[in-house]
């Protein structure tokens, strides 16, 4: 038997490797130990090697196992029809996006030498998680926390989305924050912040930590987490759904919908035979826009949100 401690890894995949990853381990008693981020895969797997030799369940927000040409996998409609209703969707994902093709997450997962399969050991595995459905479950939420960086979003509003995020985590007994320093660092971060940047920067390390505290509770086989799908076409470690009710539409004074980006299926250059599923809502109207149009807008959404960070 190995002399080094067991340790779980949360990481907050970032979309590319120019963005911040957050990453955080917890120890099997279910302790934060450290947290933090990083940058490229390279920065990432040094990273859980300084503060993790052996490695219990890594858990991963980003997708690890797409084999869809288009449209969405199986288990991201089984969490919409689980979760839907809380706002607590995730992206489509299919390998006609780059970035999935092959997926990041299953090239981190293969590095570190872990397998994928969620129904196997919970020691030396890496599995895939998706926050927001996770918070609504095992917090009993009636909507999703709107922290995230949202164009619709005012500062103060998703200030205290976020201030609040960081109350239901001290009240993770386990992790037992209050004993860990970089925790007040962030508690203060977040307190003082006066833009969005400010908030930016430590939002991934936040949402890494929360990933990690998901992969202690499936290391001690929580009953409250489940398999969305399978490793034949992807899945998604999420609490079962929910017994309570959605906060109601009229009470819901953030903005409920959020950007998609759905197109059917056409790679670049393609010709395009149908009506796109993207819709924006703007101030004088829903406008409809084509692939190529939702593309530059994306584009120009992604260069707007580099340059606040």
């Amino acid at each position: 038997m190995s002399a080094h401690p067991t340790v779980h890894i949360g990481i907050d995949l970032a979309w590319g490797s120019k963005n911040r990853t957050g990453l955080a381990a917890v120890a099997a008693d279910g302790r934060l130990l450290a947290s933090g981020s990083a940058h490229g895969d390279a920065e990432i797997v040094a990273w859980i090697a300084s503060h993790a030799k052996r490695l219990g369940v890594v858990a991963i927000d980003a997708p690890l196992v797409v084999t869809n040409a288009t449209g969405r996998r199986r288990c991201e409609s089984l969490i919409h029809a689980a979760f839907g209703r809380f706002d607590a969707s995730p992206h489509s994902t299919n390998l006609g996006k780059p970035e999935f093709n092959p997926p990041r997450g299953a090239a981190l997962a293969t590095w570190l030498g872990l397998p994928m399969d969620p129904n196997g050991t919970r020691e030396g595995v890496a599995i895939e998680v998706y926050p927001h459905p996770a918070m609504v479950g095992l917090w009993d939420l009636d909507l999703i926390l709107k922290y995230k960086h949202k164009a619709k979003y005012p500062f103060e509003y998703r200030k205290a989305e976020f201030l609040r995020l960081l109350e239901l985590l001290e009240g993770v007994d386990s992790l037992r924050l209050a004993e860990v320093p970089r925790w007040g660092e962030l508690r203060a971060i977040a307190a003082s912040s006066t833009k969005h940047g400010d908030l930016n920067r430590i939002e991934d390390e936040v949402d890494g930590i929360f990933c990690g505290w998901l992969a202690w509770l499936w290391s001690v086989q929580d009953p409250r987490l489940e398999v969305y799908g399978d490793l034949a076409d992807g899945y998604i470690v999420a609490p079962e759904k929910p017994g309570h009710q959605p906060r109601a539409r009229a009470d819901r004074v953030a903005p409920r919908r959020q950007v998609r980006f759905e197109e059917a299926g056409a790679a670049d250059g393609a010709s395009i035979s149908f009506t796109p599923d993207f819709a924006l809502d703007g101030p004088t109207g829903t406008w409809a826009l084509a692939p190529d149009e939702a593309r530059l807008l994306e584009a120009a959404l992604q260069e707007i949100r580099a340059a606040a960070e």
